[in-house]
């Protein structure tokens, strides 16, 4: 088993994730950092973790967190592997849990679990409120199957598909589950808490546009490569249709924002069937009276969401980053 850890940018936090791979309670682990041209010192926080020989420290130029991670598998010959980004937790029984799980069940592409999401967020809680089925192809491109980016998955599998994509910065591990699964296999899910998963204010997964880009480059990317008779391809036509408009929607509040006032809740006015509940049909009533209040309100909005709060509205499904 190989844990992957890249580290850009995140150098403060690093021990904190190597000593949760240490506390496993499962020791025959080797774990890779990788610091791919970060800007701050990794390699003076992985030093004083170096005297266990089962963590190694690589340094590379940078090209992003898709190349890191496979430059780091490629580095190790463990036919597991699990992700762990430089700011995030495993439980003590994580790999425990999974190694004997995918051991005893060659059918099981990805192993996944639950996770507390801590952090730049109102509130803690759960990546997953519900237990989940077995995951399909069409579940987890639905994201009615979540995939925790703690995930567990095969060396053999992750060389049939040609490791992660560099052409993705954001969702590359989404990415990477759906391409898995187009092999064939399932994706299961571990109904307990087994990672922590740390929102940092300004990192990818709480910027809601990002998050929504990626899912869009996904979705068509996936398109492309599945025949045009495949089962999924409706589904696909309809999260493309789906996400461009929640893209357009958050371009509307910039808009706003920026101080087109007029232009801006002209288009939202546009697409304001995409969204539901009672805050966002006061909050259209109140700019019909006041259109003036609708910058600042957009603005703590964005802001709100910039920190890791939840989206809420059309957002909601399509920018949570279980796949992460």
């Amino acid at each position: 088993m190989a844990v992957i850890v890249p580290a850009y940018g995140v150098a403060h936090l690093l021990g904190e994730a190597l000593a949760s791979v240490q506390a496993q309670s499962f020791a025959d682990w080797e774990c890779v950092v990788i610091d791919d041209g970060a800007p701050d010192d990794v390699a003076g926080a992985v030093a004083p973790f170096l005297s266990d020989p089962r963590i190694r420290f690589l340094k590379t130029d940078n090209g992003g967190v898709s190349l890191a991670r496979n430059r780091a598998i490629a580095s190790c010959t463990a036919p597991l592997l699990t992700l762990l980004d430089g700011d995030d937790l495993l439980r003590p029984d994580y790999l425990a849990t999974m190694v004997p799980l995918m051991e005893a069940d060659a059918g099981i592409t990805i192993a996944t679990c639950n996770a507390r999401i801590f952090g730049a967020v109102a509130d803690e809680r759960c990546c997953f409120a519900r237990p989940q089925p077995e995951g399909t192809l069409r579940n987890a491109l639905d994201r009615s199957f979540g995939i925790y980016i703690g995930s567990t998955f095969r060396r053999a599998d992750w060389n049939r598909v040609g490791g992660f994509d560099s052409a993705f910065g954001v969702c590359e591990d989404f990415e990477m589950w759906v391409r898995l699964l187009m092999r064939g296999g399932r994706a299961h899910y571990v109904d307990r808490v087994l990672g922590d998963y740390r929102v940092r204010a300004g990192s990818a997964s709480a910027d809601a546009g990002r998050m929504l880009l990626g899912n869009l480059k996904v979705y068509e990317k996936t398109a492309r490569a599945l025949p045009q008779q495949a089962p999924e391809q409706a589904l696909l036509a309809e999260l493309i249709a789906t996400t461009r408009e929640a893209i357009a929607f958050e371009h509307a509040i910039d808009r706003v924002v920026d101080g087109d006032t007029r232009g801006g809740l002209a288009d939202l006015a546009r697409l304001r069937q995409r969204v539901a509940g009672p805050v966002w049909r006061a909050s259209f009533a109140l700019w019909r009276i006041a259109p003036a209040l609708a910058r600042p309100m957009l603005r703590w909005r964005r802001h709100r969401h910039s920190r890791g709060y939840e989206p809420t509205g059309l957002a909601r499904l399509l920018t949570k980053r279980t796949a992460a």
